[in-house]
């Protein structure tokens, strides 16, 4: 099945970004970016077990999922990756994989609503929660979610099962020893979620190259408040800072691969 999922095809722009998701999340939190990009090729990771890879097993550990997309995904450069949550770890691991291969890496890394790796602790009960408790907390800690997930039996054993996937990958992830990443780092999340500050600040010892660090005002889901204007012109002024002088992209090669 396709990895990747865009809506905009732009042979013509600057760069394309890659864009990671959420636990539980899938790559339609991303297609509508392309209307507030339009000088970028925007794509969405479509993990195994949601959205239109809903059918297939998801997968549940992170040397698993990274294997998975270095191999099955090829990035087209020049691009950016950008990750969010869940979806920050696995861009981070994605690009050190990639390094490992010398393989084109991105050309800035953006790691949104995540803390550095090396602050990051599991929490190995969320996986193991029944369905209605682990809807409750997802609530608490992100905001409401759909009433038919709790109503609809069949299809919330269908969505959960992919989020209880990418819980164990967070219960369980610790990053591996390897060489620091040499692409410039760009580490954001929102004002009022629980990540501290000095947290997404501390993902500066994971590069050589800029760093940067912003929060956004809004929550866990900054981007979807109504004055997410802000992170988007945000995003296109760095990315366009990211392939000083690029030109036109010219036809994608092989993208997306299944």
């Amino acid at each position: 099945m396709t990895w990747l999922l865009s809506r905009a095809r732009r042979p013509d722009a600057g760069l394309r970004l890659y864009c990671l998701p959420h636990s539980g999340g899938s790559a339609g939190e991303f297609l509508h970016w392309a209307d507030a990009l339009p000088d970028v090729e925007v794509w969405g990771l479509q993990p195994p077990g949601r959205g239109s890879r809903l059918d297939e097993d998801p997968i549940d550990a992170m040397a698993d999922l990274v294997r998975a997309i270095v191999t099955e995904v090829e990035f087209t450069p020049p691009y950016v990756l950008f990750g969010h949550s869940l979806g920050a770890a696995v861009a981070f691991e994605v690009a050190r994989e990639l390094q490992r291969r010398g393989a084109a890496l991105p050309e800035c890394l953006y790691v949104s609503a995540h803390e550095a790796p090396h602050l990051h602790v599991g929490d190995p009960t969320l996986p193991g929660l029944d369905d209605f408790a682990l809807l409750d907390e997802v609530e608490r800690r992100y905001g409401p979610v759909p009433d038919e997930l709790r109503e609809d039996a069949e299809w919330r054993a269908l969505v959960l099962d992919g989020l209880r996937a990418d819980l164990q990958i967070v219960a369980d992830y610790q990053p591996l020893p390897g060489p620091t990443l040499p692409v410039p780092v760009v580490a954001i999340g929102g004002a009022d979620d629980d990540i501290p500050e000095s947290d997404i600040a501390a993902w500066h010892s994971h590069t050589t190259g800029a760093f940067t660090h912003r929060l956004f005002p809004g929550g866990h889901f900054y981007f979807r408040e109504d004055n997410n204007r802000e992170f988007f012109d945000f995003l296109a002024r760095s990315a366009r800072r990211a392939v000083p002088g690029s030109g036109a992209l010219g036809a994608a090669a092989a993208v997306p691969r299944a």
